[in-house]
């Protein structure tokens, strides 16, 4: 058929809509040259009447429909398409949300396209502009390529395009010096008037028009955005235009912020944008904006999170919902089926009774379903909560309409913004979490063909409460309200952070009124865990999913999910996923979790397994023993310590510490040499050691510290003033904050001990000096002989201590600690710990070890310091280890590179061999094959643990006593 053709036939015809609708488009696929319909004879992926014919006669959810590409209604010639397309959006879901939805009147053609995230966008065209072939390429490629259609601008991008234009904003207003709060609050009204007026909620382009008067008369803006104000509050007019009742809370007065020409351009630039998309999301990065202009990383926090969160809202929300309503559906087909075989009228009703008393309880049942996040924020999750719900009940009616159109009818939803509740401490952003749901309440009703709820247009929304979720304002324990299910990503923090960012007063009330339930070296988040454990065991709640970073896997922090576990069932998890907070990228676990069900199964990292360890293992993964039941050994005890914490600049230079070392005797007759050491930390292991030294005051007291002129100086002007700003102030200024005395008896007398970074890419075991100090990022093994370096150094313990550590940083990288990865170790026998080397000294089994391992490190020295590049030098006075330094230039630069990580990233041949050799005679030790799997390894290493620990009665290795001693503010 040609265009023509096409168009003449199309624009005499007289036939009413269900007479032309299959012909016309059939005519369009032939223009096309498209298949039509018929292309597919089960009709399972391209057909005419998508969805249920009603019993009335009338037709499905879409005249036309291909699967992936469109969802396709026909109207009579001048109907109101706009309407037709509200139509259609109610079944967008059952439709399985094609990309493209098509409204037809015969004579005029409206596209929508339909994808997530992406800014909608409407294409018209009419009989006539088919003559245009770029107008044919258009429409043909809504039967076969919707991707063409697809609109560049995603609501990402219009959302960052605007924040970046109101950070401008917001960066100008602060510099008049108006607060952080005015101006935060200030740009939220802008922004919601932008959004009401792309959804029609301001009338005739009320905002607009009054930008464009205001560019003219800037000093008009005031009064003419007051009067707006005034008029959103409780209803009224506004530059005579009839104005809704909006409500208090965003417009709780008419204060309004002086603008200049320039601001008055930026908010007429956000405003050109098409609102009606807006991410809701963005308020809360404009409630940071406005208080923090600087922070432009923030942005990207809301989106890079949002498929995450739905991996929360998915198993805790979704899933046992859609379950539940499967069971439910079947039993009201199974009542629907006997009614229509009824043989009497009673039989009949009383099985159509039966059918909607069914649907009505359920529906009742979802309609009343509330769901909780205790730390909102702005309300991200509970807007995805919200949307979640609303499709859920949209699903349910139509395919209880799918069932029996008469019996079952299509009705108004009634889900709303009251289905979720909110706990947030800033009074701000919990207005903006009520901001976030009512926008995300009126984009999904307009998005779905049906009007806003009115009179007012922002009820009050009381169930996002601002307060704290923990305590109440006298000290005790803060109760949260009862809901179906909590959800929710409570606040990252530390616990070495706690007391600085909370202040030492809060955080000790905390600890006090949970005492006993959490440990007080447990990070902020597991208060959180706490409290949505004890809601479930109570009734209080039916399930819980919360976000942790993931060292909730290890430590004193696993202590919560052992609680879990025990009474509990973790039911779905993502044990390390990347998260994005206040702009940096954090690994967190993902922590779904309800009562314990026999057959309930569960989910790890997407996968279906049996059951899920506190350490968020399962049976099917490669560390799935349940390490987590490993106990700490005494005879481990006593040996693997924490280094040294300053707390404070009492690391200098190796250039300031040689001038102390070579000053004259002080008066007391004493060297400098006396406080000094030379000092190690995790990158100096990692990576080239950066020559630091440790002064400690340790030895001396306070009365004769003074008499060591030089250090003494360096430490009254560097160290006083910042152990006096910090949050240990009560501590000794001039002492070290944890000096590890019991870390300096084990090694006194040791020419070297064994040392390995807390937190490393690689487990790697290296040798210090004696005379050396180790930083608290350094684990100090008290041992050395090669046989315990060997053995720590095997695939054995590195596999071991990754399946007990937790996981730090950006990176994710694993941390290690003297209790939970080395106490539980349990070494060959005859080899443990607390025997001193001599007893072992001649065993073969030590004997072939301790060769492997002195192989690999003298390898690696030589690897790391080619004898051509490097001098030895002795320190500047006797009692010191001496120097390594390159001989010239060109050899600093080779060997700025040579580290230990880049060692192991290139893993030679010759490292991996010496590897080998090392976990063959290691293998050996313990009279196991060569070739035993790690799987293997891992499991007769757990039952030794348990064998040993039973006999003497050992704590768990999740309560790390170190754990404690890293808690600093």
């Amino acid at each position: 058929m040609t265009p023509d053709a096409f168009i003449s036939k199309w624009k005499a015809s007289t036939l009413k809509e269900r007479s032309a609708a299959q012909e016309h488009f059939v005519d369009l696929c032939h223009l096309l040259g498209e298949p039509t319909p018929s292309s597919d004879p089960t009709g399972s992926t391209y057909c005419f009447e998508r969805g249920a014919l009603k019993t009335t006669g009338g037709k499905g959810w879409a005249d036309v429909w291909k699967r992936g590409h469109f969802g396709w209604e026909y109207k009579g010639k001048g109907a109101d398409l706009q309407a037709a397309f509200a139509q259609l959006q109610k079944y967008v879901i059952a439709l399985e949300n094609p990309p493209l939805l098509v409204v037809c009147d015969l004579e005029r053609f409206h596209i929508h396209t339909n994808w997530n995230n992406t800014v909608s966008e409407r294409h018209e065209m009419t009989l006539e502009d088919l003559r245009d072939p770029a107008i044919r390429q258009k429409l043909k490629a809504v039967l076969s390529d919707p991707e063409k259609l697809r609109p560049g601008l995603t609501r990402h991008a219009l959302t960052e395009h605007a924040a970046s234009d109101f950070a401008r904003l917001a960066q100008r207003l602060r510099d008049r010096d108006h607060t952080p709060e005015q101006v935060a609050h200030f740009i939220q009204r802008l922004v919601f008037c932008m959004f009401a007026e792309d959804v029609d909620l301001l009338p005739d382009q009320l905002f607009a028009r009054m930008l464009m008067q205001a560019k003219t008369m800037p000093g008009q803006f005031t009064a003419m955005a007051s009067e707006l104000f005034r008029a959103m509050r409780s209803g009224g007019m506004a530059a005579w235009q009839s104005v809704d009742w909006f409500n208090g809370g965003l417009f709780d007065d008419d204060t309004v912020l002086p603008l200049d020409r320039e601001d008055i351009e930026l908010v007429a630039s956000a405003a050109a944008l098409d609102w009606a998309d807006i991410d809701p999301t963005i308020f809360g990065t404009l409630f940071e904006r406005g208080l923090d202009p600087g922070k432009r990383s923030q942005l990207g926090a809301h989106y890079t999170d949002r498929a995450k969160i739905m991996l929360i809202i998915e198993p805790v929300i979704i899933r046992p919902l859609l379950a539940e309503w499967e069971v439910v559906k079947a039993s009201i087909s199974e009542a629907l089926g006997r009614s229509r075989t009824a043989k009497s009228a009673s039989a009949r009703t009383k099985a159509q009774d039966a059918a909607v008393g069914r649907y009505r309880v359920f529906l009742t049942r979802l309609r009343g379903f509330t769901v909780l996040d205790p730390a909102c924020g702005s309300g991200n999750f509970l807007y995805l909560a919200l949307l979640a719900l609303k499709d859920l009940e949209q699903q349910v009616m139509i395919e209880a309409e799918t069932l029996d159109p008469v019996v079952l009818p299509r009705e108004f939803p009634a889900i709303g913004p009251a289905a979720v509740k909110g706990i947030e401490i800033n009074g701000f952003a919990a207005e903006l979490a009520r901001i976030t749901v009512w926008i995300g309440e009126i984009q999904w009703m307009r998005r779905n063909g049906w009007d806003v709820s009115r009179n007012p247009i922002l009820k009050p929304l009381d169930t996002i409460e601002c307060r704290d979720a923990l305590l109440n304002t006298d000290g005790t324990e803060a109760q949260w309200p009862k809901a179906e299910v909590i959800v929710g990503n409570p606040p990252f923090l530390g616990v070495k952070k706690m007391i600085r960012a909370l202040g030492e007063d809060y955080t000790g009330k905390i600890r006090s009124a949970y005492a006993g339930r959490v440990s007080p070296s447990s990070d902020l988040v597991c208060w959180w865990f706490v409290k949505a454990r004890e809601a479930i065991l109570s009734d209080r709640a039916r399930r819980a999913g919360l976000v942790a970073t993931n060292s909730v896997r290890g430590g004193k922090n696993r202590l919560v999910l052992d609680e879990i576990v025990r009474d509990l069932a973790v039911r779905d998890a993502w044990s390390d996923e990347e998260w994005v907070n206040e702009g940096a990228a954090v690994r967190v676990s993902l922590v779904s979790f309800d009562q314990k069900a026999a057959d309930a199964g569960a989910r790890l990292n997407g996968t279906p397994v049996e059951h899920i360890n506190a350490d968020l293992t399962s049976a099917a993964s490669a560390v799935g023993l349940d390490l987590t039941r490993a106990k700490r050994l005494k005879e481990n005890a006593g040996v693997g310590f924490v280094g040294i914490q300053k707390t404070g600049p009492f690391d200098v230079p190796g250039s300031l510490a040689r001038q102390w070392l070579l000053e004259p005797a002080n008066p007391n007759g004493r060297k400098n040499a006396d406080l000094l050491k030379p000092y190690r930390n995790g990158l100096d292991i990692t990576r080239r050691p950066r020559d630091v030294w440790l002064l400690d005051f340790g030895v001396v007291s306070d009365a004769d510290a003074p008499l060591f002129e030089s250090p003494y100086a360096y430490a009254d002007q560097f160290i006083r003033p910042f152990r006096q700003r910090s949050a240990i102030s009560t501590a000794p200024w001039l002492r070290l904050w944890r000096p590890r005395p019991e870390m300096h008896a084990a090694v006194k007398g040791l020419v070297r001990f064994i040392v390995t970074p807390e937190v490393s890419k690689y487990r790697l075991f290296s040798w210090l000096d004696g005379r050396i100090a180790a930083d608290k990022n350094l684990t100090v093994i008290a041992k050395d002989d090669d046989t315990t370096f060997g053995i720590l150094h095997s695939r054995f313990h590195e596999a071991w201590s990754l399946g007990l550590c937790t996981w730090l940083g950006a990176g994710n990288d694993p941390r290690y600690t003297p209790t939970t990865t080395f106490e539980t170790f349990p070494f060959p026998h005859g080899l443990t710990p607390d025997l001193p080397a001599a007893t072992y000294a001649v065993d073969p089994r030590a004997v072939r070890v301790a060769a492997a391992a002195k192989r690999l490190d003298e390898l690696r020295r030589n690897w790391l310091n080619p004898a051509d590049l490097v001098r030895v030098e002795p320190e500047v006075v006797p009692g010191f280890p001496d120097r390594i330094l390159p001989v010239n230039a060109e050899a600093a630069a080779v060997l700025k590179t040579r580290t230990l990580t880049n060692l192991y990233n290139l893993r030679p041949e010759w490292l991996d061999k010496a590897h080998r050799e090392l976990n063959t005679a290691v293998a050996a030790a313990y009279d196991w094959p060569e070739d035993i799997t790690t799987d293997d390894a891992l499991a007769r290493l757990l039952e030794l643990n348990r064998e040993r620990a039973a006999q003497q009665g050992s704590a768990p290795a999740s309560a790390p006593a170190d754990d404690k001693d890293r808690d600093v503010a």
